[in-house]
């Protein structure tokens, strides 16, 4: 066969095994695809990201080793299997303290608590119900959970919180609990903050510490009862007292100011009846200064003269002239025996 058509069929033959160019280029795609496909699903099944949101901090650890430098708010990526990214709540959270629960578990940052069980300085059992609020210092979280672990509330807060209440409460006797209620929960306030800060790293930050409610022994709470009613009806009566007290001065400042005003009255009338005296006196002395013999003697006159015109109409009358001529003149009628034996006695 020659040569050239032995070239022609091993072209033929080449072109017949080898697929068109289209179809070589969509073979290329495809791996590429399946690529991009398989790694995506290894990313999202993998996840080797973390988002952490606002008031969390991350905690990044590489086999096993905490890095001591907390993670912001933000996306995180990280190496699955040789790393992962704890997420730890760094917001004000709550410890609640009280006589009845349910269940004691987290809801909403709140974490519930069986009432303290405390002895008083009598050994007298007090239930003490009170609410702590906290939160996680973001800055040490590493190192805090590195030490302490995720259930840090339970090692560092839950403890000190019961050993301090026991003490201070263990100073006071059960009476005395209601009334220096707020002496109490300062001196609990205050030893709680200072055995935490002895902490190191200083790893809780206390926010506030509020005594909620003293539950006493029944015995107790009656003689407390007894006591205030006592205490009461006291104050009653001495209130009372005080004024019946107030009532007597009213009275008697009024009697004083009565007493004062007839004084006054009293001393008014007498100058007035001293003036018109003097008044009267001063008359009588003017009078007399302008009274003359020749007016005395003219007053007698006629005075005589009534007289005389008077015995006309009854001449049995006797008339009585005193001493001297004064006036006035004394005339009775010697008709009337009666009135003249009366008028003689």
């Amino acid at each position: 066969m020659p040569a050239d058509l032995n070239d022609y069929f091993k072209r033929q033959h080449n072109d017949q095994n080898e697929p068109p160019q289209p179809l070589q280029e969509f073979g290329k795609r495809a791996t590429i695809i399946y690529v991009i496909i398989a790694i995506a699903i290894l990313f999202i099944i993998a996840k080797p990201y973390a988002i952490i949101e606002s008031g969390q901090v991350g905690i990044k650890v590489t086999a096993g080793k905490f890095d001591p430098v907390p993670l912001e708010p933000g996306i995180h990526f990280f190496v699955p299997g040789i790393q992962r990214i704890i997420k730890v709540d760094t917001r004000v959270r709550v410890i609640n303290y009280k006589s009845s629960i349910n269940t004691p578990e987290y809801g909403g940052g709140v974490l519930l608590r069986p009432a303290i069980e405390v002895l008083d300085a009598r050994g007298l059992p007090v239930d003490i119900e009170l609410t702590v609020q906290y939160r996680l210092n973001p800055f040490k979280a590493p190192q805090t959970i590195a030490e302490w672990g995720l259930n840090w509330e339970e090692k560092i807060i839950n403890p000190v919180v019961r050993d301090v209440v026991r003490n201070v409460i263990g100073q006071y006797k059960a009476e005395d609990l209601p009334v220096k209620r707020n002496e109490i929960a300062i001196k609990i306030q205050n030893a709680i903050a200072e055995e935490i800060n002895k902490l190191p790293n200083k790893p809780v930050e206390l926010i506030a510490v509020q005594l909620r409610a003293i539950k006493l022994p029944p015995k107790i709470k009656a003689q407390i009862e007894r006591v205030q009613i006592a205490k009461q009806e006291a104050e009653r009566m001495k209130y009372e007292v005080e004024k019946a007290k107030q009532e007597a001065e009213k009275r008697a400042a009024q009697a004083r100011g009565e007493a004062e005003a007839k004084k006054i009255r009293a001393q008014g009338e007498a100058e007035r009846i001293m003036i018109e005296a003097r008044a009267k006196a001063q008359a009588n002395i003017e009078i007399s200064k302008s009274l003359s013999p020749e007016l005395l003697q003219l007053k007698q006159i006629e005075v005589q003269g009534g007289f005389n015109e008077a015995l006309k109409a009854n001449r049995d009358a006797k008339i009585f002239l005193t001493p001297g001529g004064a006036v006035p003149n004394i005339w009775i009628d010697s008709k009337d025996h009666q009135r003249a034996s009366s008028a003689t006695q």
